[in-house]
């Protein structure tokens, strides 16, 4: 499975090969293992859940506490046409609505979400209508109550 992993880190992001730790992690994720992934800013984390979530069928919930960060995260995947959306503040309930729709529908590989989105009970309901294949907390020492 990692050398799938590995040709998904060429096709996609367009680097030839792992960072220190990276590939580990990769293999734990792939093995359905919980995994944390302690690494310093610019160490290529996003890549050790991004990298699992394409080889696996459905959807990855991404939970992040930074908007700025999701709305990057979502347009740097988007830019690699890979489908990628955030519910966010400001959106309208139809808007969340119809990005609720696309994942459940199969629309999108990624949903990023802020902790207090994800508790919300329109979130909770149509979550159970998605096929979830992992589920991954960016930046969890910001979110760690």
């Amino acid at each position: 499975m990692i050398e799938k992993a590995k040709h998904i880190l060429k096709k996609q992001f367009g680097y030839d090969e792992f960072r220190p730790l990276q590939a580990e992690v990769i293999e734990s994720i792939l093995s359905r293992k919980d995994t944390l992934v302690v690494m310093p800013t610019g160490g290529g984390k996003s890549l050790c859940y991004q990298i699992p979530a394409l080889l696996f069928d459905g959807l990855t919930i991404v939970v992040s506490p930074l908007i700025s960060l999701m709305k990057d995260q979502v347009e740097n995947l988007r830019k690699k046409n890979i489908k990628a959306a955030a519910v966010v503040s400001g959106m309208s309930r139809t808007e969340i609505d119809v990005t609720f729709d696309n994942c459940i529908y199969g629309n999108f590989k990624f949903l990023y979400l802020s902790p207090e989105r994800l508790l919300t009970d329109i979130a909770l309901i149509r979550l159970r209508q998605m096929k979830i294949n992992l589920i991954a907390v960016d930046e969890a020492h910001c979110i760690s109550q």
